[in-house]
């Protein structure tokens, strides 16, 4: 608890300077003043260094005994101005006390160093209540079969103090195996975040990121690029794929690193799915912008992952070439039993998932099943997205 500071008037005057010179007649000079200064006869240097300490111990250490100081002070002073050297039988000076144990309280915002974020509860009250005005937290429903990913009160904050944003803020979410999930949300809820969290990209600040019954909190970085390689697809908005290798060789890139040899009844299906088997030898720069997006959806496919991710996968697409990707991913699902978790902002694309979960300010606000465009984008413009 912390304690108040005692006022510099409860320690009386401040004093005189000990080495201070007394008047140019020599003369002895009168008693104590009676506002607590002392005054010194002439003395030799020894004496005035100890004068010196004992007011500086008084200055650091002005706790109980400060009377038996001053009296101590006081007797020296007399007999050095008698020329009689202080007795050896003196009672020592009273050991200073040590000093208040500094505040319990937290200092005030600003002052010290940066400290790190601390996570409280702010989305989801201890009690299950809610802050005034504010709706009930939304609970997504949990999946009738298996999960293939989930999060658990995953919290994400960016920066410190009062800077600190909370991307995400207590979100609870699973993904159903062989589902097909559209992540929707205005620009800054947090879509892109939860994302990247569940896919191993980046780590919570706080909570839990299952990939099957994977952990990714207790992996280390070297494991987590192993599990993202081996279980994991990802389809980007910008293909990524590497200009000077074929589109199979691009489609196959993640097996040659991993030293493994592909499944070759499972990438003839991929590879036939996709409609792609005729462009196989051609470069990416031979290539449309759909059926580079094809192959980016071929590689993410041909390891088998336990879940795909798409990062707005349409977005660099026209409409025709965007609506033959998101045919493939849903026949990915239905007909190869993927799982894919797509974020986007486009209510068309999400019309071709199986459920759409909304996220606003970090935290998930609603879901649907069997969503469609008009229904997702009536839904959006509640969220002012």
């Amino acid at each position: 608890m912390s304690k108040e500071r005692r006022p510099a008037s409860s320690f009386g005057a401040p004093e005189a300077s000990p080495a201070e010179e007394p008047g140019e007649s020599g003369l002895p000079l009168g008693p104590p003043a009676t506002n607590g200064a002392l005054l010194a006869a002439p003395a030799t240097p020894a004496k005035k260094a100890k004068l010196a300490l004992l007011a500086l111990a008084r200055r650091i250490f002005p706790a109980p005994g400060d009377a038996e100081l001053r009296a101590s002070a006081l007797e020296v002073a007399r007999a050095a101005q008698a020329g009689v050297p202080a007795s050896a039988g003196d009672p020592p000076a009273p050991e200073p006390t040590a000093p208040e144990p500094p505040s319990e309280d937290p200092p005030p915002p600003g002052a010290g160093g940066r400290s790190s974020p601390t996570i409280t509860s702010d989305w989801a009250p201890p009690d299950g209540s809610t802050a005034p005005g504010e709706p009930a937290p939304f609970v997504a429903a949990l999946m009738d079969g298996e999960v293939a990913a989930e999060v658990v009160d995953a919290v994400k904050i960016y920066g410190y103090g009062e800077t600190a944003v909370y991307a995400l803020a207590g979100v609870s979410v699973s993904f159903g195996k062989a589902h097909f999930t559209a992540i929707m949300g205005p620009s800054g809820s947090g879509k892109s975040t939860l994302m990247h969290c569940l896919a191993g990209l980046d780590r919570l600040t706080q909570g839990t990121v299952l990939i099957g019954d994977t952990d990714l909190s207790t992996l280390s970085d070297k494991s987590l690029t192993q599990l993202r390689r081996d279980r994991v697809g990802f389809i980007f908005q910008q293909y990524n794929l590497v200009p000077t290798l074929t589109a199979i060789e691009n489609i196959t890139l993640p097996l040659d690193l991993a030293g493994t040899r592909p499944d070759a009844e499972w990438l003839d299906s991929v590879i036939d799915t996709l409609r792609i088997r005729d462009r196989l030898k051609h470069k990416p720069d031979e290539l449309s912008g759909g059926q580079q997006q094809r192959v980016a959806v071929a590689r993410a496919l041909a390891t088998r992952p336990q879940i795909i991710f798409a990062d707005e996968p349409t977005g660099n697409l026209d409409t025709r070439a965007g609506a033959e990707v998101l045919h493939i991913m849903q026949d990915s699902v239905r007909e190869l039993g993927q799982t894919v978790v797509m974020v986007t902002h486009d209510p068309v694309a999400a019309g071709y998932a199986d459920r759409a979960i909304f996220l606003m300010d970090g935290r998930v606000v609603s879901e649907m099943y069997e969503p469609t465009a008009e229904l997702v984008l009536d839904e959006m413009k509640t969220l002012g997205g």
